[in-house]
């Protein structure tokens, strides 16, 4: 495996001072080392703004940046790769650091695997030069190759990472908060003072520890849509159902790396008039790919959801006071609940077991628009 001190080191000696993305999974040990050591170093709110970002510095030195995502980011910036850095615009150099999930032959959960199948299509189409890193690459020289065809052709150029290529590191400057619930008791008061209520659940642990709260109580999940994939998007399912005309109460269980991603949304559901139930189970962390730390907890969640028109906006930090507000929801509206939370999850936390399929129909079921 590539050791992440030397890995670092090899791109500050070739003028890379300026690192920012959207954490992943496997590239969790470099982005914790980066958190940890780095002077200058955004975690950004999505994949695209990163790249902006990128660009800005490249303006303002002269030098290009690296760029770090999972490769489900491309998506989030295509637009800035060919609108903005590609060579037949402004010709910004950066280098893009991208994790290979669902990489062809390679044992991945479902909403990875057409991400996988096609990252190195995607790349070649928005003609992004590639290279694949693993621990066997000679990555010394890839890293060098990558940054000097950056620079010398003034484009971004990618380096496409498979899994269990970086050597292990453990963040040390981890999120600190002294609230005192975690998101699964969270999750479990929410379950159980509304049983009734239909939940669209963001991607990462929110959904395996839905998913696991309901196999360990023996109840059903068909209940639930496990937004496994679509990092940001869960609020407008949620939105897009209720509409529809769906009579169920519908609540969407989001995070705070999630809204913080794809925030326009928040607007669009306040001013929807609708009765639907967003919950915010606000940790202040990408939890799920090594903890790096959002800037969540210092965000005005409550008063900004108010500002943007949500019926009703609380925000609690005990769980008293969660059943409390649970409690007193006005349903004529949009409602906002933030929960602030400590990060942290089970290191035996399970994974979904049925398909992304069984969950769809079993939730439209459940629903009744699926006979």
């Amino acid at each position: 495996m590539i050791p992440v001190e030397p890995f670092f080191q090899a791109l500050a000696s070739q003028g890379v001072t300026f690192y920012t993305g959207v954490p992943d999974s496997l590239l969790k040990n470099f982005c914790s080392y980066v958190t940890d050591h780095a002077a200058h170093h955004v975690i950004a709110a999505n994949e695209g703004n990163a790249v902006a970002l990128a660009a800005g510095h490249y303006l303002a030195t002269g030098k290009p940046a690296l760029v770090y995502m999972q490769n489900s980011g491309l998506g989030n910036a295509v637009n800035p790769l060919l609108s903005l850095t590609d060579p037949d615009v402004y010709s910004i150099p950066m280098v893009l650091l991208v994790g290979w999930r669902g990489e062809p032959g390679v044992k991945d959960e479902p909403q990875h695997r057409k991400q996988g199948e096609v990252s190195r299509a995607l790349l070649d189409a928005v003609q992004v030069p590639h290279f694949v890193l693993d621990a066997d690459s000679g990555w010394a020289g890839l890293v060098s190759q990558a940054l000097k065809k950056a620079v010398a052709e003034k484009r971004p150029v990618a380096l496409l990472v498979r899994a269990n290529t970086f050597d292990a590191y453990k963040l040390k400057s981890k999120v600190e908060s002294s609230y005192p619930m975690v998101r699964e008791e969270a999750i479990r008061a929410i379950l159980a003072s509304h049983p009734e209520w239909f939940f669209v659940s963001t991607t990462g642990y929110t959904s395996r520890e839905l998913f696991e709260i309901r196999e360990k109580a023996g109840q059903s999940h068909e209940q639930d849509f496990l937004t496994v994939g679509s990092m940001g998007h869960s609020l407008q399912i949620a939105l897009g159902m209720v509409l529809s005309g769906t009579t169920k109460t519908v609540c969407c269980l989001d995070g705070d790396g999630a809204v913080l991603m794809q925030m326009g949304g928040l607007a669009v559901a306040a001013q929807s008039g609708q009765p639907l139930v967003h919950v915010l189970l606000n940790n202040g962390c990408h939890d799920s790919v090594g903890g790096q730390p959002t800037v969540g907890h210092a965000v005005n969640f409550q008063a900004l959801a108010s500002a943007l028109g949500y019926r009703q906006s609380l925000s609690v930090s005990t769980l008293a006071d969660l059943q409390k507000a649970l409690g007193s929801l006005n349903r004529e509206g949009p409602v906002f609940l933030e929960i602030k939370l400590k990060g942290g999850a089970r290191s035996d936390l399970g994974r979904p077991t049925t398909s992304t399929g069984e969950n769809r129909d079993a939730f439209m079921r459940a629903l009744g628009s699926l006979k």
